[in-house]
């Protein structure tokens, strides 16, 4: 092995610099089990650390239950859940409170509600509201929400949603 080869190993065992190892390595005669002995007297490396194993038993602390340790875990992951979906909801609630609903017709405002107002007839009403809406489309009626948020790509669908309206609108009156 050259003396790089050398310096970089021991460089890497020990962790110490390059000018450390090269000068352990120089002072042992550059064997590499004598410079790191050199380097642990010196203060430079850690010593190994001392363990004792022994085939007595004793009651120790460091070891638990493996039942308890399963039940530990479930109760913190489901609570990790509720905080995590009672976050989400917060946070739903709150995007739902800044942005709202506008529908128009030929660029004139008819009404706009927030769209947590929106949800709530969709979850009550949504066998007419649905119809409606899609019927309202035919007649020049366009959907888009406006808030806070980021909504262009919502708004385009909706765009898209109407201009399917009039294609087929024309094409109807066609036949």
């Amino acid at each position: 092995m050259e003396q790089l080869e050398k310096v970089e190993k021991l460089r890497e065992r020990a962790d110490v610099s390059y000018e450390e190892a090269k000068e352990a390595l120089e002072a042992c005669d550059w064997d590499l089990l004598d410079a790191m002995v050199w380097l642990e007297k010196r203060g430079k490396v850690k010593g190994p650390s001392k363990e004792s194993f022994t085939t007595s038993y004793e009651e120790q602390d460091q070891y638990v239950s493996v039942k308890d340790k399963v039940q530990e875990q479930e109760e913190s992951e489901s609570d990790s859940f509720f905080k995590k979906l009672g976050h989400f909801c917060k946070i739903l609630f709150q995007k739902s409170m800044d942005n709202s609903f506008y529908v128009k017709r030929r660029e004139e405002e008819i009404f706009h509600v927030p769209v947590w107002a929106l949800v709530l007839l969709l979850l009550f009403f949504w066998k007419i509201l649905i119809p409606v809406m899609i019927v309202a489309l035919f007649f020049e009626c366009r959907y888009s929400f406006k808030g806070k948020d980021n909504l262009d790509g919502v708004n385009k669908a909706m765009d898209k949603a109407g201009d399917l309206a009039d294609k087929v609108k024309d094409e109807y009156e066609k036949l």
